[in-house]
């Protein structure tokens, strides 16, 4: 059994406990249910940002603990301060350390937040909803494609945008109407192996209409520089800060450099 299912049939036990101990009806009773979401794609389309989604996250499957000390609510206010267009935060418990009320902590800052996570079941977009996120991921790895659009629907009709990952060409196939934005994930969720490439060759397949975000092993603003030149508007970084000491510092310092760099070119 790879990484990817371990995920997947520790989320279906995890659902099936949730579903009992907080319905459907209590979650649509939220204040944070009835707020109006932000535009995820309107953000990392706005040229005057920086087109990074900064991420939050403890630890993951292939690094384990990556920072136990930093605080969601100090690390998305200096990631908003500093220019994210937008915050990723992980909600898995298990694997990567979250849960719901980090995202609910982060949901201070005015700027979208992705719920990310591993979305199999609608209980889990009814979910994000109630905890303030402006946009769901969609793992097309975790899904046929005829339940990644059934799902894509119901989360349109809820008012939040899809991100939706590919990682191998025959995905593109999963891209439908609903899919706001298109992200291409350098790693390998079977073998957690990143492959910085792979966002380079998917990119020259992808639909133009599309807003592409390239996914994890971003690590420098060369990385970017490269991206760009290859149409992606967005680039979803979180290792790179959350493993410094201070995450906020280190986004701030790099966001610095981009600048520097763009102001060059």
């Amino acid at each position: 059994m790879n990484i990817l299912e371990k995920i997947i049939m520790n989320k279906k036990k995890y659902l099936s406990a949730q579903k009992r101990s907080v319905p459907v009806k209590e979650l649509e009773k939220t204040t944070l249910f009835r707020r109006e979401s932000l535009s995820f794609s309107s953000f990392i389309k706005d040229k005057s940002k920086t087109g990074i989604i900064a991420e939050f996250k403890r630890k993951s499957p292939s690094k384990g603990l990556i920072n136990e000390h930093a605080e969601v609510d100090v690390v998305t206010a200096a990631y908003t301060k500093f220019g994210a267009s937008a915050l990723s935060v992980l909600t898995d418990q298990e694997f990567f350390g979250g849960s719901s009320k980090d995202l609910i902590a982060a949901r201070k800052n005015s700027i979208p937040i992705l719920r990310k996570d591993f979305v199999i079941d609608e209980y889990q977009i009814i979910e994000a909803k109630s905890i303030g996120a402006d946009c769901i991921l969609l793992i097309a790895a975790c899904l046929d494609k005829k339940n990644a659009l059934r799902l894509a629907k119901i989360a349109q009709n809820l008012g939040l945008e899809i991100l939706l990952e590919v990682h191998e060409e025959r995905e593109l196939e999963y891209i439908s109407d609903e899919t706001d934005v298109v992200g291409v994930n350098n790693r390998d969720l079977r073998s957690f192996k990143v492959d910085i490439e792979r966002s380079l060759i998917m990119a020259e397949k992808m639909p133009t209409t599309k807003i592409k975000i390239a996914e994890s092993g971003i690590s420098s603003i060369e990385n970017i520089v490269l991206f760009k030149k290859n149409g992606f508007s967005g680039f979803l970084i979180g290792e790179n800060f959350m493993k410094a000491s201070n995450p906020g510092e280190a986004f701030e310092s790099f966001v610095i450099d981009l600048k520097n760099t763009s102001a060059c070119g």
